[in-house]
């Protein structure tokens, strides 16, 4: 298991078991293992690489890809939570030329997923370390704080976004994980940045959250329990009720975060073994994506998104071998919820 150095990441490393901001400190970095072999109902999909995008950093002793994201305009965006101050922390990938380029830097963020406002275009990022919302113009530039301080008397320490469509966000708030107890909340945040709160707690580190394809209800994983939980929503965004729907047998992987398709299937990243679980919104096992056996150096594939209108998906996989894209056919077709947080 690798520790981070005191700098720049001394508040990241303070929360533990954070599996989207601090890869190996929630589980141990070895050989993939865990899941179960896919059974009579269920197949596996092959990923391929596409390109690597980072290299291990020495000021952090890692990488770790997070939150893509595509663009209007077809632009794939991801973000290195463990960049250090200066190295780019918002990245942006051109998939049919294989090309990336940096497009943000700041001093003290640590930004653990990126999402696109259906309200003002901007890209939205969560700042775990620091409990806040920051957004970018699409270029990168124009740097604001969209949202900082408690909801409902506790600081957040945000990590997935989902917007619905009038632009609201709903954010999966992993308060407890260094602890390991269960405070973990959904928080709801107005589109101008007004008024917070919390839908529901008593959640176990709560990590990806999506809407279903109908935005009748989140989806939500809870990574200490390997669980993923359902929220039926009322007319104006409010929690109406909550259960346990999927539980899932990950071994020493944890889950992460959660992308869905227009079909209103779940792709659930993992952090600890480079691979995706996908299930139906029944919760039946559909495939699990696998990186070739090849790969080494990889633990975690802890994101996906698929392409707008199509089935061209690519996951943000990781490890002390370097952070890379990695694309295979998904089940059904890309839509805004395909963006995995």
């Amino acid at each position: 298991m690798r520790r981070l150095p005191p700098r720049p990441l001394a508040v990241l490393a303070t929360a533990g078991l954070l599996a989207s901001a601090i890869a190996g400190c929630g589980t141990e970095s070895g050989a993939p293992g865990g899941l179960s072999a896919p059974g009579a109902t269920t197949g596996t999909i092959r990923a391929q690489k596409v390109m690597q995008l980072t290299r291990t950093h020495e000021e952090t002793g890692m990488t770790l890809l997070e939150g893509p994201a595509f663009h209007p305009d077809g632009g794939l965006f991801v973000v290195d939570v463990t960049a250090p101050p200066g190295k780019p922390k918002v990245l942006r990938v051109d998939v049919r030329r294989k090309t990336v380029r940096a497009v943000h830097t700041d001093g003290r963020g640590a930004y653990t997923s990126a999402q696109f406002s259906p309200y003002d275009g901007r890209l939205y990022l969560t700042d775990y370390a620091h409990g806040e919302i920051v957004s970018l113009a699409p270029d990168g530039g124009d740097p604001r704080t969209f949202f900082t301080g408690e909801v409902d008397g506790a600081r957040m320490n945000p990590d997935d976004i989902a917007f619905d469509e009038e632009g609201h966000l709903y954010v999966s708030d992993s308060r407890g994980l260094s602890e390991g107890a269960a405070h973990g909340r959904v928080v709801r945040i107005d589109r101008d940045g007004g008024k917070a709160t919390a839908l529901a707690d008593g959640l176990a580190a709560t990590n990806g959250v999506s809407f279903d394809e109908a935005y009748r209800g989140l989806w939500i994983s809870e990574l200490t329990e390997n669980r993923i939980s359902y929220l039926r929503l009322g007319e104006g965004g409010e929690v109406t009720s909550r259960h346990t729907a999927i539980r899932v047998d990950g071994g020493i992987a944890q889950t992460d975060s959660i992308a869905v398709d227009a079909d209103g299937n779940l792709y659930q990243g993992l952090h600890g073994r480079p691979a995706i679980v996908v299930y139906d919104r029944h919760g039946e096992r559909l495939a699990t994506v696998e990186v070739p056996a090849r790969a080494e150096g990889l633990d975690s594939a802890t994101n996906v998104a698929i392409t707008p209108g199509g089935t061209k998906a690519y996951m943000t996989v990781s490890g002390p071998g370097g952070g890379y894209l990695y694309t295979f056919d998904a089940l059904g077709k890309g839509t805004r919820q395909s963006n995995g947080g």
